[in-house]
């Protein structure tokens, strides 16, 4: 960003140029992305958005990083307090789901077609390394055996954000079936013994 705001109303001012922004490129990808429709959406001059973004591709990395903030915090929340496996594993799927609906299809625009420089890069491998420790100590709770804890994470990491992005693509995220399937699939998961060669 070109500044940071300080007062409430340039704070709202961002949020709101941020989720103008969310909302445009999700519904008209990276082709009709412009700063022009995004101020308009936002009720805001061209020139208040220029004062904290000085292009688009700055604009972009604001909604990746408040879209890696709302994930991560999905994560942080549903392993908290040391819960039953099952209502960490509900809340988890809910989470992730909400965090996914707003704009369902901005992950995807984000991924495929929204340029990246150094910098978005940088950003999500930290965002990455973050997702994974979250998820670790979540499977630490759950997990009998402590070595794996990193590669079960890996895993079940991958597992639900494959079922989260696949069923915003196809428009099935509020399918109640996905969901509840989603849920015993981390509870098998994280509480079934592992199989040996034999089995």
């Amino acid at each position: 960003m070109r500044k940071q705001p300080r007062q409430a109303r340039s704070i709202a001012t961002v949020e709101a140029i941020i989720e103008a922004g969310a909302h445009i490129l999700s519904e008209l990808g990276w082709a009709g992305f412009t700063t022009n429709k995004v101020a308009e959406a936002a009720g805001v001059s061209i020139g208040s958005l220029y004062q904290y973004f000085p292009d688009k591709l700055a604009l972009v990395e604001a909604i990746r990083r408040r879209h890696f903030d709302h994930v991560l915090s999905v994560i942080c929340e549903a392993a908290a307090d040391e819960k039953p496996l099952r209502q960490f594993a509900r809340e988890l799927v809910r989470g992730m789901i909400a965090a996914h609906s707003v704009h369902p299809t901005l992950h995807q625009v984000l991924l495929d077609e929204a340029p990246g420089d150094r910098g978005s890069r940088a950003a999500h491998a930290a965002f990455q390394s973050r997702y994974l420790e979250h998820y670790a100590a979540a499977v630490a709770q759950y997990r009998r055996r402590r070595k794996d804890t990193e590669t079960v994470a890996r895993v079940l990491s991958s597992a639900v954000e494959g079922v989260i992005h696949n069923a915003a693509r196809r428009d099935m995220l509020d399918a109640a079936d996905l969901q509840k399937q989603l849920v015993e699939l981390i509870c098998a998961y994280l509480s079934g013994r592992p199989r040996t060669a034999q089995q």
